[in-house]
């Protein structure tokens, strides 16, 4: 009967033991990472820039049947004024970024589209776009010279850089489908100035950026310089004409 009595003591203080031990365990805490929101068709790609409070940019993407063309549109709104401005355009490829950038310092944002197209290469096209009160205003963006092409198969990589966008691609050995990938890359830096894009070349593998060769520029001669020659052979011949007129 003791032993019985004794059996029953323990187990109640196991237990006891046991609830307290699981009370001083601490859930384990999870971190809820946020799901990127499915785009439903015929949308393609969505990226929301928020430029400043009240001033967003939805970029889109959109298209049926069709995998390797589409459209474009970005939907600008203006929550401060109620006032809304669809741009849409042709698409060439997927769109693989876009960016937001004032390359010119004017206030006005540029919203760059960079869209990753495959043709015998793969290659980036730019939709370019500068806004302000008075709408979008498309921007050419400039093509690759001859001498910037050397060695290119595409797989660009941009990004922005203090204002500017930066573009740097990896060199191949040859423009064909049997060039390899060297270890050298080029790469670009772009501004914007008067809605024109300007292009600066910051790698060194080549000082030719214009596909032309380079040209010696002479300095122009100073005036007063020309004007002391002058001068200076006036009193050689006035000398020349002394000395023969004494030996006659």
């Amino acid at each position: 009967m003791i032993y019985k009595y004794r059996y029953c003591f323990v187990m109640l203080i196991g237990s006891i033991l046991m609830v307290s031990c699981s009370e001083d365990k601490k859930p384990e805490s999870t971190v809820a990472v946020p799901k990127k929101p499915v785009v439903m068709a015929p949308f393609r790609y969505h990226e929301l820039i928020e430029v400043s409070p009240g001033q967003d940019y939805d970029v889109l993407s959109w298209g049926r049947g069709s995998t390797k063309t589409g459209a474009f549109e970005i939907l600008h709104s203006d929550s401060a004024a109620a006032k809304f401005i669809t741009t849409t355009g042709d698409l060439d490829g997927d769109i693989v970024d876009a960016y937001n950038s004032d390359m010119d310092l004017d206030g006005n944002p540029e919203i760059l589209i960079q869209a990753k197209g495959n043709d015998t290469i793969n290659y980036t096209t730019i939709y370019a776009f500068e806004y302000n009160n008075s709408g979008a205003h498309k921007l050419d963006f400039p093509k690759l010279t001859k001498s910037q092409r050397a060695g290119y198969r595409g797989d660009d990589n941009f990004y922005i850089k203090d204002g500017k966008l930066i573009r740097e691609f990896p060199i191949y050995d040859g423009n064909t489908k049997a060039a390899k990938v060297t270890a050298a890359k080029r790469q670009f830096e772009y501004g914007l100035r008067n809605n024109e894009f300007t292009i600066k070349q910051l790698s060194k593998d080549s000082t030719k950026v214009s596909g032309e060769p380079n040209q010696i520029v002479k300095e122009p001669v100073k005036k007063k310089e020309t004007e002391k020659k002058k001068t200076n052979t006036k009193k050689s011949k006035k000398k020349h004409r002394r000395h023969n007129s004494d030996d006659n």
